[in-house]
């Protein structure tokens, strides 16, 4: 009878080797990291220059090994090391390498056999499962966990939401639900949000951009200041680019690491929301020379990082070193994880932190094709992601409308957060630069000009929240212990008169007016809008602009603010809808009846746009065809200290302009709208007002 070759089987048909107890054999040197299999686990890792290679394996929490495997040299082809032990139970061990070569540290090449290195393939993470604690010491703290994929997706799609329907919704995991005033049972985690879903949906965002969630170090660098403990919050430190952050779980996930996210990724795409991840590949928590040494560093230090002919790390990125990532090796981990994330958790898009580093060569000098990049770009399983590219890094290099993008690349616009700050809290010769940035930036992207290259935004993580933003002239980060010297200057803010909190009914009515402006203008500009969760109702960091160390209620969400300005967040609410009700704000559409352009800009008299240093109104006005009927939208912005008079462009005689949205109403106009009698109308000071098109016969 012909014996039956089973799956298990089939790996012992070669002689195999013994090993301190373990049988073992040449492994599938094709995949990287550590991987079950029928029988054992293969585990796979790669370095140049490495002259010897040993596996640790350590039960659960401990910090001996067990048992040590070393590689033996034939299980090495070409610079990889490869071996499937057999015999093994991935809930039954740990494990990490050590790593044997030259040290040449003029050369950057510093191997040291003693230290315990974390596997740069790791899919999960051992060592800090709860936020804030160490189970061991920072250097040979890290060890790695085999994961089982056993997610059950059911019939899950991707969304592909168009980017010109995106509007994103940035967070951070943690701050979102931390507080107690969240109301969810499961406080600064994937479960958390998990509960805030029908708020989300309700909102009406269709993508929330996490913060970073691979596996980082809140630690590092951790300090004590004024009593209070500050840590490094927002996670832009990353440890493990293929782990998840243990410490975000609501409960243990032991070689189930990563289901709690995935389920909050396949609820929020099952409620038509996509999921964007955060990514740090500039750089990683190892630092620089005087940072821990537990992965990369013992690995292939100077194929990993950028390095000086001396030998120093290169800091671009401005957190001690900078990643190699045109290096062909770099280039392929950076792959592998994208494609990981995809295939394994279905996200749905990238924002790439300072990602003018990824575009860096190898002597620190920005390439005009970076190979990452183009690779990037036209990976097909990363085919229908977005890329969205923080275009600027710490090193100087500012590619704003310059990024390498072959039509794939879209950016955070800077530039947009800037002008529109500046022309929105009344500054002089900012007329015609808002035009240009309401209308897509067209001196920014005029190859790729239209909805999707340009991510509009007037707030983000990185700097103050709307209601900050017309509360104080100045930064206020003196909780962060650095005298106020951190955090930027220029942030085109206003405080309406009186630095921080008030009683003052006039200053509190000005600001809650120019935040309802800053909405208006943000929801009705061509490109991809983002805004900072608890903009919606107001949320404040007390002044900081750079709470990166607050864990703490300066970056957590005030859920209380929901109830007090709930007006505000309804307003919210409806100027997403509004913007999702009228294409031609969002696209080029086809040509609306009465032969207006598509998108056009205006002075207080139509059609003319005599802007000068002195103006301060813009009218922007959309129209074409929505649903099949005209659809024409016209938004008056007065930035001006008294109210103007300012003629709206004329209508076919059977049509007539309603007036939907002023901000300088408490209450906010919408519905049908109020109709305007003649052309001519009066826009109150410092507001923004909206107005619609419609039948004269026929209340909209």
């Amino acid at each position: 009878m012909k014996p039956v070759i089973t799956e298990e089987s089939k790996y012992h048909l070669i002689p195999l080797d013994e090993i301190g107890g373990y049988k073992v054999r040449p492994g599938i040197y094709e995949v990287n990291g550590a991987t079950a299999i029928p029988g054992g686990v293969n585990f796979t890792i790669h370095s140049n220059q490495a002259t010897a290679c040993e596996l640790l394996l350590y039960h659960n929490h401990e910090k001996e090994p067990y048992t040590v495997i070393p590689f033996p040299e034939n299980y090495r082809i070409g610079n990889v090391y490869s071996m499937i032990v057999f015999g093994l139970q991935i809930e039954d061990f740990e494990y990490a390498y050590r790593i044997d070569g030259p040290y040449q540290p003029e050369k950057g090449i510093i191997f040291d056999k003693t230290k315990v290195l974390l596997d740069p393939y790791a899919k999960a993470v051992t060592g800090q499962k709860l936020w804030g604690e160490r189970e061991i010491d920072v250097e040979n703290q890290y060890h790695a966990r085999v994961v089982k994929d056993d997610f059950d997706w059911g019939n899950s799609k991707e969304l592909n939401t168009p980017m010109e329907d995106i509007i994103i919704y940035e967070m951070h995991v943690r701050g979102f639900t931390q507080d107690f005033s969240s109301g969810v049972k499961y406080k600064g985690t994937f479960a958390g949000i998990i509960e805030k879903i029908p708020y989300l949906k309700d909102l009406g965002i269709t993508a929330v951009e996490l913060m970073p969630i691979f596996e980082f170090d809140e630690l590092r660098e951790s300090r004590e200041y004024e009593g209070k403990r500050l840590l490094n919050y927002w996670g832009y430190s990353t440890v493990s680019f293929f782990a998840p952050n243990t410490s975000y779980l609501s409960r243990h996930e032991r070689n189930n690491e990563g289901n709690e996210l995935k389920r909050l990724v396949k609820t929020l795409n099952d409620n038509g929301i996509e999921v964007y991840l955060d990514v740090v590949f500039n750089h990683t928590a190892e630092g620089n020379e005087n940072g821990p040494y537990f992965s990369f560093k013992g690995i292939d230090n100077n194929i990993y990082y950028l390095l000086t002919p001396e030998g120093y790390y290169y800091n671009f990125s401005g957190c001690g070193n900078t990643l190699n990532c045109n290096h062909p090796i770099v280039q392929q981990m950076i792959m592998e994880c994208l494609r990981y994330w995809v295939i394994t958790y279905r996200v749905d898009g990238f924002r790439f932190d300072l990602a003018s580093i990824l575009g860096r060569n190898e002597d620190g000098s920005p390439m005009s094709k970076p190979p990452l990049l183009q690779s990037l770009a036209f990976d097909p399983i990363l085919g229908n992601v977005k890329l969205i590219a923080e275009a600027w890094d710490a090193g100087g290099l500012y590619q704003v409308g310059t990024f390498p993008s072959w039509n794939r690349w879209v950016e955070w616009n800077g530039k947009y957060r800037d002008d529109i700050r500046s022309f929105l809290k009344g500054d002089c010769g900012k007329a015609q630069t808002a035009v240009t940035r309401i209308l897509g930036s067209e001196d920014l992207y005029q190859e790729r000009l239209g909805s999707g290259a340009s991510v509009n935004f007037i707030t983000c993580h990185d700097g103050f929240t709307l209601r900050d933003l017309y509360s104080y002239n100045e930064k206020h980060n003196e909780a962060n212990g650095w005298n106020n010297t951190d955090g930027s200057n220029d942030n085109y803010s206003w405080n309406c008169g009186v630095e921080g909190d008030t009683d003052d009914p006039q200053v509190k009515s000005l600001r809650l007016r120019m935040m309802k402006n800053a909405v208006v203008v943000l929801l009705c500009s061509r490109g991809i809008p983002m805004f900072l969760a608890g903009d919606e109702f107001c949320n404040t960091q007390f002044g900081n602009n750079n709470p990166y160390c607050q864990d703490n209620i300066i970056s957590w969400l005030d859920w209380t603010l929901l109830n007090k300005r709930r007006d505000f967040y309804d307003f919210f609410k409806y100027m997403i809808k509004f913007r999702k009700e009228h294409d031609p704000i969002r696209k080029n559409t086809t040509c609306c009846s009465f032969r207006f352009p598509e998108q056009s800009a205006h002075d207080i008299k139509p059609w003319t746009t005599n802007f000068n240093n002195d103006s301060h109104y813009v009218g922007i006005m959309y129209a074409g065809r929505t649903r099949g009927r005209d659809d024409c939208v016209y938004m008056a912005m007065n930035t001006y200290w008294e109210p103007l008079i300012i003629t709206l462009p004329e209508l076919p005689e059977y049509m007539q302009w309603y007036r939907v949205v002023d901000t300088y109403r408490e209450e906010f106009v919408c519905g049908i709208g109020e109709p305007v009698i003649g052309y001519d109308t009066e826009i109150k000071e410092r507001t923004v007002a909206v107005f619609l098109a419609g039948g004269k016969s026929v209340r909209r």
